[in-house]
């Protein structure tokens, strides 16, 4: 008799400041991820050139 393995369990997203993590959905040999999405710690400014002397 095989045994079936059971289904993983659905864990909820994890929210932080900056990283958001969600689980992936299970491949073919069963195994679980998660995805890791990072926000932006900082704003990027438009490069101005410097003025001449």
């Amino acid at each position: 008799m095989s045994e079936q393995k059971p289904t993983p369990t659905k864990v909820p997203d994890g929210h932080t400041r900056f990283v958001t993590t969600r689980q992936m959905p299970p491949n073919e040999k069963g195994f679980v991820g998660y995805e890791t999405v990072w926000e932006p710690f900082q704003k990027e400014a438009e490069y101005e050139t410097p003025k001449q002397p």
